[in-house]
């Protein structure tokens, strides 16, 4: 029997095959869904035993990447010192440290740096630790610049034996720096919101972003906190250069100007001018040996970081601690380079 509009009826046989084909299609959908899950809930399985395995803990744990080939029973690992210097990576370095420590086949530490600085506290722990590795082993640290290492990227540095840096590399800036934000005027004339601060003496909250900051209070500040941090600084550069700089020759160079590969090794600021080749061979001469593997420390996959459980912080949290981080002055062994805070 014909249908209205359609000449040519379908037959029984091409209904059947119309319904199966959607069937087909449904269950295809059904299928791959269900494998898809199936191998995510796989990959967690092995994510967890592995943290079972290993405890829940990985922070001790890292997969050795091979950069050069060698004998196993001399390894010399490659830290990374990247980005801005913070607490977190201050934790990161010093737990692959810890981990270098504990193989008795690691005969030297390099320390690849690739970083403007950052916090006076971060730099100073990755300092202390590499000094600390150093001295409970017996095992040499070259540092290697890598495109930058200003500030507290030489500060670090000036913890290891010697120092070698990239041809274009950028260093120096030996400083402290601080910077906060004063919003009275956005909260006072744009938004009609005026601060009422309640505190037990004068400068408790020096400085404020609630109103201008005076001469006196910049006097305080860098009484206080800047010079004392600033001659730390400058300790440190001298006690890693005493062979080469006086402390008046560090003064003079201390002023936060950054200086290329080339002026930096003509002010004796670094050891070397040279490629990961060469802060390679250093670290072998140091550590008395001509052949090893090089190698590379990698965080092992984890759950939480992969389900990002980990921080516990979205990129759009904010909080009353990022509140806090955002007007709350501090000191930086950081250059800068215009970017205010």
């Amino acid at each position: 029997m014909e249908t209205a509009g359609n000449p040519y009826p379908s037959s029984p046989l091409q209904q059947t095959v119309r319904k199966g084909t959607g069937w087909k299609i449904f269950f295809g959908i059904i299928l791959g869904l269900s494998i898809i899950v199936n191998l995510v809930l796989f990959i967690a399985l092995i994510a967890i035993g592995a943290e079972i395995l290993i405890g829940t803990d990985t922070s001790e744990y890292f997969i050795e990447k091979v950069i050069e080939d060698g004998p196993g029973s001399s390894k010399i690992v490659v830290i990374k010192i990247e980005d801005i210097i913070n607490n977190d990576l201050a934790d990161e370095v010093a737990s692959q440290i810890k981990a270098a420590k504990n193989d008795k086949n690691v005969k030297a530490l390099i320390f690849k740096t690739i970083t403007p600085g950052g916090e006076d506290s971060a730099s100073d722990r990755i300092y202390d630790a590499i000094s600390r590795f150093k001295k409970e082993t017996g095992k040499p640290a070259v540092a290697f610049m890598q495109t930058i290492a200003t500030s507290g990227g030489f500060y670090t540095s000036a913890a290891c034996d010697k120092i070698i840096a990239e041809p274009t590399a950028i260093t120096g800036s030996i400083g402290v720096i601080m910077g906060h934000f004063v919003i009275q005027d956005l909260l006072e004339m744009k938004l009609g919101i005026k601060p009422v601060i309640v505190k037990s003496g004068p400068k408790k909250d020096w400085p404020t972003s609630f109103e201008p900051v005076t001469e006196e209070q910049l006097a305080y500040l860098r009484e206080t906190l800047i010079m004392p941090a600033y001659e730390r600084f400058v300790g440190i550069v001298a006690k890693s250069r005493k062979d080469k700089l006086t402390i008046e020759q560090i003064r003079v160079l201390a002023d936060g100007s950054v200086y290329n590969a080339q002026q930096a090794l003509d002010n004796k600021l670094i050891d070397e001018i040279g490629y990961m080749e060469e802060a390679v061979a250093s670290a072998k001469s140091l550590a008395k040996i001509t052949n090893a593997k090089v190698v590379e420390y990698n965080k092992p996959f984890s759950l939480q970081d992969w389900l990002g459980a980990k921080s516990g912080k979205s990129f759009l949290h904010f909080d009353r601690n990022t509140l806090y981080e955002l007007t709350t002055p501090r000191l930086m062994y950081l250059w800068d380079a215009g970017l205010n805070f």
